[in-house]
């Protein structure tokens, strides 16, 4: 499984990536303008450059599929690791599935989003997707359990050989993060500051200072016995 980071905030990004843990990031233009970036093309070239070869997902901000398929052209064109983001549908329901049929086949990577079905998602891989992503907290919103949906298109996509990867969005809290890896999502894009609850644990700060407790008497009782050890083969002597 790899984790993306759900963010345009270069520092968590470098910070994260020194962890060895940031696999790829995934953008909109709210995350961008939330995270300072003031110029959509500037922001992703910039971060881009920042991952090196590992991916970058960046959204259209049109709701025309004809537009959108100038958009996403447009986008694959700023960086080899940059992943067009594509919803399903628009806003009026409308498929998108032509605008990533039609990309894909000009050789772009396309990350399809806003998935909230297994429907949606297979026939966004059959359409060529790269990435389908499934919103997981959406899904949760409508009373419903994403991880049978993670689960089932998993399956499907495993079934099928497509080569379609599952990524698991719409994060709300860490257990949202388990459960979709349990469930068997391909990549996870997590908001960073997730990030540092995941690798916590109080238990594990007090077992640590246990250790260095332990340590530090061991460390002193070893000295101890040398200095013992000395003593006995000097009066030896």
């Amino acid at each position: 499984m790899q984790i993306y980071l759900d963010s345009a905030d270069h520092r968590e990004i470098e910070r994260w990536t020194r962890e060895g843990i940031v696999d790829g990031v995934t953008t909109n233009p709210s995350i961008l303008f939330k995270d300072g970036v003031f110029d959509l093309e500037d922001g992703a070239r910039a971060l881009a450059r920042l991952l090196g070869d590992r991916p970058l997902s960046v959204e259209v901000t049109s709701d025309d599929p004809a537009r959108m398929l100038a958009q996403g052209r447009s986008l694959a064109r700023l960086a080899p690791n940059v992943v067009v983001k594509i919803p399903v549908t628009n806003a009026q329901g409308e498929s998108c599935l032509g605008v990533i049929h039609s990309l894909s086949r000009e050789g772009i990577a396309v990350n399809t989003t806003a998935i909230l079905s297994f429907n949606q998602a297979i026939l966004a891989a059959k359409a060529g997707a790269a990435y389908v992503s499934i919103f997981a907290g959406r899904i949760a919103d409508e009373g419903n359990d994403p991880s049978i949906v993670i689960r089932n298109v998993r399956n499907w996509l495993t079934e099928w050989e497509y080569t379609a990867k599952i990524i698991v969005g719409s994060i709300r809290a860490v257990i949202d993060i388990q459960a979709a890896a349990l469930a068997g999502a391909h990549i996870i894009t997590i908001p960073p500051q997730f990030l540092p609850k995941m690798v916590d644990h109080k238990y594990t700060r007090e077992t640590v200072s246990q250790f260095n407790r332990d340590a530090a008497r061991a460390l002193e009782q070893m000295s101890e016995a040398r200095a013992a050890a000395a003593a006995s083969g000097s009066s030896q002597r």
